[in-house]
């Protein structure tokens, strides 16, 4: 198997119309500490090596890598639609992406945190997002969700899936949780554990996602169950990277494009 084929989701992959993939760091040309599918412009890693591994990405979506669009990622719940793919250097500052445009690939790089990937069949309208924390909980899935309504899709029609991330037995978080998250929903509790540490819990990310959509109506959500923390050979992590001391990191992509 090439090294470089992404992983699918189960929700997706019977789409017509509708590519995508959740890359792993595995089959790019990048070095060092970004070995080697590092596809994050905005790390330290020679750009021409990035561009190079993004290219490599698109490849398997059949697309050039000119037709891929990332975000500079704030942990925002803000949208944009893309109708074309913006320059490199002006990439706005938004957290997730919907389009009906064929021929564009939507492209999310994380490094611990929820890539979301969505789509409609049948209105041929797909989103991305990128979920850390703070995303997840001031809304950017629901967010994403309304962008693609706007665009003719339906939340009983979207199908969604959820990628490698920050396993709930890798993430600890601190006092300050979880807080925000009860305020909200008292339920929330069930996405948190008791760690080892006093004061502090385990956090299951990827469960408060999914339950997040599946209030919105959102009835095919799929969850890739893989640990980017704890997975070494296979995933990026900011966590795995800052806890050995170290100052930076590459970034994984995940992509959906509809066909031309």
């Amino acid at each position: 198997m090439n090294s470089l084929a992404p992983l699918q989701s189960s929700t997706l992959a019977p789409l017509s119309g509708v590519r995508h993939g959740f890359y792993t760091r595995r089959g790019g040309v990048s070095e060092g500490i970004y070995n080697s599918l590092n596809c994050g412009l905005g790390s330290g890693d020679a750009r021409e090596a990035v561009i190079e591994n993004r290219g490599r990405a698109m490849a398997f979506l059949d697309l050039p890598e000119e037709a891929l669009a990332t975000n500079f990622q704030i942990h925002s719940p803000d949208v944009v639609v893309v109708d074309k793919v913006w320059p490199r250097d002006e990439r706005p500052r938004a957290d997730a992406m919907v389009t009906r445009m064929p021929g564009l690939a939507l492209g999310i790089l994380t490094a611990d945190c929820a890539p979301m990937l969505f789509a409609d069949e049948a209105a041929r309208v797909i989103g991305a997002a990128h979920a850390g924390w703070r995303g997840a909980v001031t809304g950017v899935a629901e967010a994403t969700i309304a962008a693609m309504a706007k665009l003719g899709a339906e939340p009983r029609r979207i199908r969604a899936a959820i990628g490698p991330c920050i396993a709930q037995a890798s993430y600890e978080v601190g006092p300050e949780f979880p807080g925000p998250f009860l305020v909200q929903d008292r339920g929330n509790e069930r996405f948190f554990r008791p760690s080892l540490r006093p004061g502090h819990f385990m956090f299951d990310l990827a469960g408060y996602l999914r339950a997040r959509l599946k209030a919105i109506g959102i009835a095919e959500i799929d969850i890739v169950a893989r640990d980017t923390c704890a997975e070494s050979y296979a995933f990026f992590s900011y966590r795995r990277t800052t806890l050995a001391g170290g100052k930076d990191y590459g970034r994984g992509l995940s992509a959906i494009a509809l066909d031309g």
